[in-house]
Order: C-alpha cells, then sequence, then structure tokens
C-alpha cells in the first residue's frame, strides 16, 4: 500500500517538475515565446512549492531578452555614430576646400592644393610632408600658404611628395610689413617655435595688434598675404633696435591642406 502511494506521488512529482521544466527550456531557447510564459504561471500557481522560483527564473529569461536588445542596440547605436562622424569629418572637409578655392580665385596666382600627409614627430610644428612633387610642377623654394595666411617654403621636393619648412622654423625667413605703419622687418622662426620680427629701428613705429604682410622686399612670397599679428614688442640686446613677438594667422598643428604658389 505504502509503496503504490509513494509511486503515485513520484509520479505527480515527475510530472509537475517536467510540466515546469519543459515551459523553462522553452523560455530559454526561445524567449519571446509567450506561450510558454504563460503555461508556466498556469502551472506554477497551483504549486505554492515553485511560485518564487518560477517567478525568479521568469525574470531571469525575461531579462537575459532585454539584455540582447540592449546588445542590439549598442551596436546600432555604434554604426550610427560612426556614420555622424564620418558625416561631419566631409562636411568640415567641403568647408575647407571651398575656402581654399575662393583664396586661389581672389590671389589669380597659379597654384597647386596638397594634402598634408607627414610631420617628423620630433620636429612636429617645422616641417610637414605635401603629397605634391615634380611631376605637379613644384620646385624647391616655392611659397606655401593656406586660406587663413602665410604657412611656409617648399624645401625639398621630390616625384610626388616634397617637404615644407614652415614659418616658426628658426631657418625660415622672410621681408614682413607692418600693414599700419608700412614698418619693414625680417620675420623669422625661433627654435622655441614663435615667429619674430627683427631689424627695426629703437623708435619704429610698431604696437601689439598690428598685422604683419608679406612686403614687396620678399624675393620669394608675392605681396599682401597674411603672416600675423604683433604680440609684443622687447628692446633688442644692442638697444638700438625692437624684436617684436608675432602670433601666426596660422594654426600649423591643424593643418591639413595647404597652397602651393607656383607663379
Amino acid at each position: 500500500m505504502w509503496r503504490s502511494i509513494f509511486k503515485k506521488e513520484a509520479v505527480k512529482a515527475v510530472a509537475y517538475t517536467a510540466v515546469i521544466v519543459v515551459p523553462f527550456l522553452i523560455l530559454f531557447f526561445h524567449p519571446k515565446n509567450y506561450r510558454a510564459a504563460g503555461l508556466l504561471d498556469s502551472v506554477a500557481g497551483p504549486v505554492s512549492l515553485w511560485e518564487v522560483p518560477a517567478f525568479e527564473l521568469k525574470k531571469l529569461f525575461y531579462y537575459r531578452e532585454t539584455f540582447d536588445e540592449y546588445v542590439r542596440f549598442k551596436r546600432q547605436n555604434q554604426v550610427l555614430k560612426a556614420k555622424l562622424i564620418a558625416m561631419r569629418e566631409n562636411e568640415q572637409a567641403e568647408g575647407r576646400f571651398e575656402k581654399i578655392q575662393a583664396f586661389r580665385l581672389n590671389q589669380g596666382y597659379q597654384s597647386v592644393v596638397a594634402d598634408v600627409v607627414g610631420r617628423d614627430p620630433s620636429d612636429w610644428n617645422a616641417s610637414l610632408i605635401i603629397d605634391k612633387g615634380h611631376a605637379e610642377g613644384l620646385e624647391a623654394g616655392q611659397p606655401v600658404v593656406n586660406a587663413l595666411g602665410v604657412v611656409g617654403r617648399i624645401y625639398e621636393v621630390g616625384e610626388h611628395t616634397a617637404k615644407v619648412i614652415l614659418l616658426s622654423d628658426p631657418s625660415f625667413a622672410v621681408a614682413a610689413v607692418d600693414q599700419r605703419s608700412r614698418e619693414n622687418g625680417l620675420l623669422t622662426g625661433t627654435l622655441q617655435g614663435e615667429l619674430r620680427l627683427q631689424y627695426l629701428t629703437s623708435n619704429a613705429d610698431v604696437k601689439v595688434g598690428d598685422v604683419l604682410v608679406t612686403s614687396r622686399l620678399s624675393t620669394a612670397f608675392p605681396v599682401g598675404l597674411l603672416i600675423g599679428k604683433i604680440s609684443d614688442v622687447r628692446a633688442s640686446v644692442n638697444s638700438h633696435s625692437v624684436d617684436c613677438l608675432v602670433l601666426p594667422a596660422v594654426d600649423f598643428s591643424e593643418l591639413e591642406e595647404v597652397i602651393v604658389i607656383k607663379k
């Protein structure tokens, strides 16, 4: 008798276990199968022992579904962000190109537009490499500018690349004139990466904020190209002249395209 009762209870336990486990398995492999979730509610309800575990396991499986959706949406968001960044880059490149083209049309010089393709890590603000060379008609000594002002000049030329020394390089020099007072001087780079206007008389009419442009005395650069603004006026070492520190119009760290003036 007791054996018979035990067998019946065992069969009931196995049946209840199967009825509960099967929906769990369905939910695990198919999280969106809401019929399985309903079946789990119906069979777990009468068995009070299973109510809390069933509820917690349901939460676990629904969390899995929600997490999968979160991962999917996160990936989609990353793709959209990458596309947005690419669109902004294209817009900025188009804006720079329009400014360069407008500058070329206004100046009227024969010129070539080149992309900056390299820099010397040990001397970042002294030189750069562009993607044009002998094949495009470039020669050493040609002026290099952009839409904002003077950049430097061609130093070495290969077949399809060229090295440009920047305005801030100590070996660079160009004749400059104060646009307000017409005082002439020689502008050079320094080891500190600054620009310095030299060979001005001690009573030279120069002030902080004055704009400097290329002078008629320059043999390499066209007249009137923007160089920068005077940021400081100092007495020179010999006290018979003054030197000026100059803030360049061009940010050399942001150069991506330049214009090489050929004629």
